[in-house]
């Protein structure tokens, strides 16, 4: 048992030792990633975007601000007044900047010029990710989530009240211009604000130019799936006649009745026309001529067309969920996010990210997309993933890249000669006959939910389901019945969603904090560039005798 207490000595000159290596151990995470950012990573992309020279105090290094923003993403901080508090409190993060802390409008600023820089960043991080032998690429994963923007949505107006809320703000801001030249002159605005250079920054003085964006977005919109819907329905309407079976689609259901409501009362006003051009023949006594005749709106087929056309517009407005804003609407703090709907039901005002994964659970091609549906995006990303497998075996090692094209268990070796990936996965959403037959690795898409296609494949004499259409989609589906098939398939899960889990919940990056489509995806792309770094930490691969060795081993330039 001790018999006294240690001592609190607050006045001691160091409480912590005077040499700054010695306040962390050499084996310390934050000392990889300096090493890292500092020595194995080209910022050359970042240095150029930074002003030197001239008057004016020194500017950060930005080896120092991107180390320091990695750091911070890792360990679930975001804000900058926060990464501004922990330089001062946190060992690791006043390790990172040397004692000399950058205020949170530093950090702001530096950040705020990601986009077109993000990238790049990205690529660096991938490529010394291969070098360190990661980028299994026998079994990869395309998978979307959903991400939350830094908007509210209750901010999203419906295109009416764009129109007015657009229409309120012009004319108080005209009162607003009137009375300011009276005050300040014609010359001068007596608002300026340091650092507000018009390159589009967000900020309260502009709420009446996203307002505008917002409005012109919905209206080009709108007249988007206007003609869509018209021409779908037009499509399904000349087919009618050459037995083309069902109903029109959901979304062309109203369209269709518009046409044929259309079609009606133009039949009966021909149909009227004939009559009376017949009346002014000769009459003859009790003849159908006499009879009186209903007017358009009141014959038989109109009527029916209308009331279809009611029923029509009634089932669209049943077919949106509870809780969801009635028609299109549009953001005014984002115009660019968009009410997305989430697993378990509801919805959230944000981003679909979609993201491919290899078997070692690096993110390899990542794109930060606004649409609500997977399905347009699989041919793109494809490519991304295409071009990020070259990438990664140019870098690889030797003994990696001998087995970068190793194909998966369902496949034979001829995928291994036309794709460096093995098998490409993908759920449901990205079902159709145009992903199935792109050009590219071979793959499974999934033909309906996980557990339907289990059950399938466990029992071969179940009922299957009726035929599909497409017989693209017909083969997969008797494919993923499979024992081989179903095996390749069940990796997607893990190889998939295993980085948006870690992300979301070990990162606890769950909302975006910039605004505006080409930042939110700088910001997604960066993010995603501090998982893959860490991953290469947390897995063995990035240790300090693993950089040592890329030191003195580089691996030339591909040409």
């Amino acid at each position: 048992m001790a018999k006294r207490y240690r001592p609190v000595n607050r006045d001691q000159p160091f409480l912590l030792p005077p040499d700054m290596r010695e306040w962390l151990p050499r084996e310390h995470p934050v000392w990889l990633v300096i090493t890292v950012v500092e020595d194995h990573l080209d910022t050359s992309v970042f240095h150029a975007a930074r002003k030197t020279g001239g008057a004016g105090t020194a500017g950060y290094d930005p080896d120092m601000l991107v180390t320091l923003l990695v750091w911070a993403y890792a360990h679930q901080v975001t804000s900058s007044r926060r990464i501004e508090a922990l330089c001062q409190s946190d060992v690791a993060f006043r390790v990172i900047c040397g004692q000399n802390a950058p205020r949170h409008v530093t950090i702001s600023q530096f950040r705020a010029g990601f986009p077109g820089l993000a990238a790049e960043f990205f690529a660096q991080v991938l490529m010394l990710c291969a070098r360190l032998g990661m980028g299994k690429l026998g079994v990869v994963a395309l998978d979307g989530m959903k991400i939350a923007a830094s908007a509210s949505a209750s901010a999203n107006r419906a295109e009416e009240a764009l129109a007015k809320l657009a229409a309120e703000t012009v004319a108080r801001h005209g009162e607003t211009d009137a009375a300011e030249d009276d005050l300040f002159g014609p010359g001068a605005r007596g608002d300026e604000v340091p650092g507000d250079d018009g390159e589009g920054r967000w900020s309260p003085r502009r709420r009446g130019e996203r307002i505008a964006a917002a409005l012109a977005g919905l209206q080009a919109e709108r007249q988007a799936a206007e003609a869509e819907a018209g021409q779908q329905a037009a499509d399904y309407l000349a087919h009618q006649g050459q037995g083309r079976p069902g109903a029109p689609p959901a979304s062309a259901a109203v369209a269709a009745a518009r046409v044929r409501l259309e079609a009606a009362r133009a039949a009966r006003v021909a149909q009227i026309a004939g009559l009376e051009r017949r009346a002014a023949g000769p009459k003859i006594t009790g003849s159908r001529r006499d009879r009186p005749r209903a007017g358009v709106e009141d014959y038989c087929l109109v009527k029916a067309a209308r009331d279809a056309l009611a029923k029509a517009e009634a089932r669209a407005a049943a077919r949106t969920p509870a809780g969801a804003t009635r028609g299109p609407v549009r953001n005014i703090t984002d115009p660019d996010s968009r009410l997305m709907p989430v697993r378990g039901g509801g919805f959230i005002q944000g981003y679909n990210p979609q993201n491919v994964t290899t078997q070692d659970g690096l993110i390899i091609a990542t794109e930060l997309t606004a649409d609500t549906t997977d399905t347009t995006w699989f041919e793109p990303m494809l490519r991304h993933a295409e071009h990020a497998a070259r990438l990664l075996t140019a870098h690889h090692p030797p003994p990696a890249a001998q087995t970068a094209t190793q194909t998966s268990p369902a496949h034979g070796p001829a995928t291994a000669a036309t794709s460096l990936i093995g098998l490409f996965l993908a759920d449901a959403g990205y079902l159709s006959e145009h992903n199935l037959a792109a050009a590219g690795p071979d793959r499974l898409i999934a033909t309906g939910k996980t557990r339907d296609l289990n059950k399938t494949a466990r029992d071969p004499s179940q009922p299957t389901p009726a035929p599909w259409t497409s017989p693209a989609i017909t083969a997969m589906a008797a494919r993923l019945a499979t024992e081989d098939g179903i095996t390749a398939y069940r990796q997607r899960s893990h190889i998939a969603e295993t980085p948006h889990g870690h992300i979301k919940h070990n990162m606890r990056f769950r909302q975006l904090t910039m605004r505006g489509k080409p930042k939110a995806a700088a910001e997604w792309t960066f993010t995603a560039a501090v998982h893959n770094l860490f991953k290469a930490i947390t897995t063995g691969h990035l240790t300090t005798t693993a950089l040592d060795h890329l030191a003195s081993h580089p691996v030339p330039q591909p040409t």
